[in-house]
């Protein structure tokens, strides 16, 4: 759960720091108090595009910074080790973002920077945020599919994977075929080319670790004089002047002579015996080390030629010999399939055949998941909706097959449209009135029973993602009176499993928090702040009170907000 979040010079914040808790926090305020832009903040932590207009007038960056605790089997963990991100036995994932008054944009994670495609990675498996503007996707018949997928994804998780690697294989072979079978002027051109890579590849006659070996020898060549120099004193201290083998020769039979009275001298002398004949062995290898010794500086002038030529080739063909040689087979089998198209193209045909084979019984296997998880995701939208006061809509999950055009995939007789997700088609239709027709959600669905049918469908994903803290933005706009308190109860239901923030303008949602915080807008020295301010019991009822009848507080309103609280007190008591 998201338990600290700091908010610097953001907008109209100057600072803000919030402790929040588990269970529901409602906050609450005058319409453009900055509310708003606290979610604002929270979604930029999250890998929301920024920009310079984020940053609070005269201060030189706006900074965010968010703290949560996750549990052991959270998503993020292989997150973390997926980017090379550590997370303590404490479990406590540090989110920051901080963007310049240039427009730099600075994100890290538990202190490591990061790209903002990285920090969003790591938001979307913390925070599911929901908006006004979210509620609107869901008019999107693009994003259907998705949430049936996220509905079935435990039996969907296999088959796609299956079904993706067959996609990638029949994609790769059909530009292939399509590169093959196309212009013929350009096939020659291409041709041509690898022809002549291929010769130059050839005439240099490149070993596989070539470079390295040239490089040692040149090395070797190079510092001819240091290392025969090194070589010849070493063996000078040891059999020239300075007589090293002659003082470890004297000091063996020196410690041989000692040998009899302990074995501890014994085995001293033993292993001085053995060190000396092993360093007797090194002389000889150095005397013969150096006899084999020469410089030839022609010798030195070619290894630099032939590494010129090698390093040149690297520039064009790769970071190694070994990825030379790997190119050049590459080349080769190129050529080889373009002198000989028409066996290839045959060949391609009958791969092409197979694949796709495979391919549809993913893609069917994939459609029959989607078509029953269509029809429990129906009932239990219906059951859902029918405790928000729309008993009487009939709302339907249809999955249907995308036709394709002549030369695609063909079904049953029927040419079908493959995507990266499969054949289907799923469209979320509804009617609100009886006897009315099924129409596309976003032909028949009014923005209060849009905000219903999201938070219906929320409080179904909500027991499919792993989601530690959710948040709603003014979801419940457009709705009133036993609707209102419907939608109270289904963000609070959904908060016994998650962290749920929400900002609201309802006193029947307001009343149902946890933890209520009130934000405000102050002007102080000419400038105007937000600031935000945990609610104590007395405070709540005031809010409620004043959520419910405007700014005048009366004893009647004040009763009213006491009502409504005790009313959700006894709700969340029987949940």
């Amino acid at each position: 759960m998201l338990t600290e979040l700091t908010i610097r010079d953001f907008a109209i914040i100057d600072h803000v720091s919030l402790t929040l808790k588990d269970g529901l926090t409602v906050l609450t305020g005058e319409t453009g108090a900055g509310k708003s832009i606290i979610i604002d903040s929270i979604q930029l932590l999250t890998g929301a595009r920024g920009s310079v207009e984020f940053v609070r007038h005269g201060a030189k960056r706006a900074e965010i910074e968010g703290l949560f605790i996750i549990g052991e089997d959270h998503a993020v963990y292989a997150k973390a080790e997926e980017f090379g991100v550590e997370i303590g036995e404490d479990g406590m994932v540090v989110l920051q973002r901080s963007i310049t008054h240039q427009g730099k944009s600075i994100c890290r994670v538990n202190g490591k920077l990061v790209t903002l495609g990285i920090l969003k990675e790591f938001g979307k498996a913390l925070i599911d945020i929901h908006s006004q503007h979210e509620t609107q996707s869901l008019m999107d018949p693009e994003r259907h599919i998705e949430l049936l997928d996220t509905y079935a994804e435990a039996e969907l998780r296999q088959p796609q994977q299956e079904y993706k690697k067959h996609y990638e294989t029949y994609r790769s072979l059909k530009k292939r075929y399509k590169e093959l079978s196309d212009n013929e002027q350009e096939t020659a051109q291409r041709l041509d080319l690898l022809q002549f890579q291929w010769n130059e590849l050839e005439e240099a006659s490149l070993e596989p670790k070539e470079d390295e070996e040239l490089t040692e020898e040149r090395n070797k060549l190079a510092n001819f004089e240091k290392i025969y120099s090194g070589l010849n004193d070493a063996y000078e201290a040891l059999y020239g002047e300075q007589k090293g083998m002659d003082w470890l020769s004297h000091a063996m039979m020196s410690l041989d002579a000692t040998a009899d009275y302990d074995d501890a001298y014994q085995r001293m002398s033993e292993e001085l015996s053995n060190s000396y004949y092993l360093v007797e062995e090194l002389t000889f290898r150095l005397s013969t080390e150096m006899e084999g010794l020469e410089f030839d500086p022609e010798r030195l002038n070619e290894i630099e030629e032939r590494l010129n030529e090698i390093n040149r080739l690297k520039r064009k063909y790769g970071q190694s010999v070994e990825e030379i040689l790997a190119y050049k087979d590459k080349v080769e089998e190129e050529i080889d399939e373009i002198n000989n198209k028409d066996s290839f193209l045959s060949k391609l045909e009958t791969e092409i055949e197979d694949v796709t084979e495979d391919l549809l019984l993913e893609a069917q296997h994939i459609h029959e998941i989607r078509t029953r998880a269509s029809k429990q995701l129906t009932e239990a939208v219906h059951e859902e909706l029918k405790s928000l006061y729309l008993e009487k809509a009939v709302f339907d999950v249809n999955v249907e097959k995308k036709q394709g055009k002549q030369g695609d995939p063909v079904l049953k007789n029927q040419p079908v449209s493959l995507s990266s997700s499969g054949f289907d088609e799923v469209k979320f239709l509804i009617t609100t009135n009886p006897g009315e027709p099924l129409k596309p959600l976003h032909k028949i669905a009014s923005g209060g029973e849009m905000s219903r049918i999201m938070l219906a469908l929320k409080q179904i994903f909500s027991r499919h993602q792993g989601i530690t803290s959710v948040i709603f933005d003014e979801v419940d706009t457009g709705v009133s009176g036993r609707v209102a308190q419907s939608i109270a109860e289904k963000i609070f239901k959904i908060s016994v499993d998650s962290q749920v923030l929400c900002i609201s303008h309802l006193p029947q949602v307001a009343a149902m928090a946890d933890t209520h915080v009130r934000i405000m807008k102050n002007v102080k020295d000419n400038k105007t702040e937000t600031a935000a301010k945990e609610l104590e019991e007395n405070e709540k009822i005031e809010e409620v009170a004043r959520m419910i009848s405007g700014t005048e507080l009366t004893e009647t309103t004040l009763q009213n907000g006491r009502e409504l609280l005790n009313l959700a007190e006894s709700y969340k008591s029987r949940v």
